[in-house]
């Protein structure tokens, strides 16, 4: 039976459910999931990070985490961790770099909830003794140094339309034997009253109470044990408007087309994120291309472009570029970092 299939009849039972329900179904049932069926990424996948298209990305982010926890007082124990980590590429380059840091030696924790990465994740670290776990609330009570890349745009949103002084949720029902969306009822929405000032009749608002979630747990461990922590993803100080969409080969497909065959994502609300850093401190959001510049990218990549020529040389250059332009995607992904209230910013962010 397909994911459609079990979709219609939960539908049939139950009545329309929420975006949030399709979009954890879609992404992580056990078995027909699009995470538990497949290693999603690089050129053969449907998708490509940051991490993949050069090693300078997680090179910097992995220094920038080293120099905060020198500036913390380099505790001899401390957790590295990484939320969502794909391949595991990011966290081995961000261990080659900061190995040149003397006694930077974290315990290495993914939080991942496919065993399909994890096996993955095993074989790109095989050097490297890794802790799985499947919530921020089973790390370990020590120093968080923690990396979230393009994590929280796979958290389940819902979506809400204005309507009046209330909202009306986006759902999904079934229309001849297809997954379709509709409105449900008029109703108030005590997490989006402030938002009555800045939309209008018809306008569309995404909320996401695992993105929020998540924020505040790494917050309060950071407040508690020291550290700091990385969410780097594309998005906006604000959500407004229908931001979910499903890719598949590289390429868009409509979200309810097959699911369980295509990754799903939404733009990160970081208003909403940024309000749920307490009682630690957020700094200012800042472009991608600004933060990895500020980190000395540029340097970075024209020491190792000494090193190559002919179309070597030329993909160095593109996924710099890539990665820093703000026609690509230096605008369209943003930073923001967490740290304790008696410390300074990871370098390459301003508090």
């Amino acid at each position: 039976m397909s994911l459609t299939e079990l979709l219609l009849k939960r539908i049939a039972l139950e009545g329309p459910i929420s975006i949030a329900d399709y979009m954890t179904d879609a992404l992580l049932h056990p078995k027909l999931g699009y995470y538990a069926t497949r290693d999603p990424f690089g050129q053969t996948g449907d998708f490509i990070t940051a991490p993949e298209i050069s090693q300078m990305f997680g090179e910097l982010i992995g220094l920038s985490l080293a120099q905060c926890w020198q500036d913390q007082g380099a505790p001899k124990t401390f957790t590295l961790a990484e939320l969502g980590p794909g391949r595991g590429t990011l966290m081995k380059d961000a261990l080659r770099a900061a190995s040149n840091v003397p006694g930077f030696k974290p315990d290495v924790v993914f939080l991942e909830a496919s065993a399909t990465l994890r096996d993955v994740q095993r074989d790109t670290l095989s050097d490297v003794q890794i802790t799985w776990v499947n919530a921020i609330t089973d790390l370990p009570a020590q120093p968080l140094f923690l990396i979230a890349n393009e994590f929280l745009d796979a958290l389940p949103i819902r979506q809400f339309q204005r309507a009046g002084p209330g909202w009306q949720e986006i759902r999904i029902g079934a229309e001849d034997d297809r997954l379709c969306f509709g409105l449900g009822q008029q109703q108030k929405q005590p997490s989006l009253q402030d938002r009555l000032e800045d939309t209008k009749d018809g306008d569309i608002v995404e909320h996401c109470a695992s993105a929020i979630q998540v924020t505040q747990q790494i917050s309060a461990h950071i407040a508690q044990h020291g550290g700091a922590a990385l969410l780097i993803d594309y998005g906006d100080w604000r959500s407004l408007g229908d931001t979910l969409q499903a890719l598949k080969d590289h390429k868009s497909v409509h979200p309810l087309t097959d699911p369980g065959d295509a990754d799903l994502t939404a733009h990160v609300d970081f208003e909403a994120i940024a309000n749920a850093v307490s009682p630690a401190k957020h700094t200012k959001l800042t472009p991608q291309g600004v933060f990895l510049e500020r980190l000395g990218i540029t340097h970075r990549a024209q020491a190792l472009a000494k090193h190559l020529t002919g179309d070597a040389l030329t993909a160095h250059i593109n996924a710099h570029r890539r990665l820093t332009h703000p026609s690509e995607m230096g605008n369209l992904f943003k930073v923001i970092g967490i740290y304790p209230d008696s410390h300074m910013p990871p370098p390459g962010l301003d508090p």
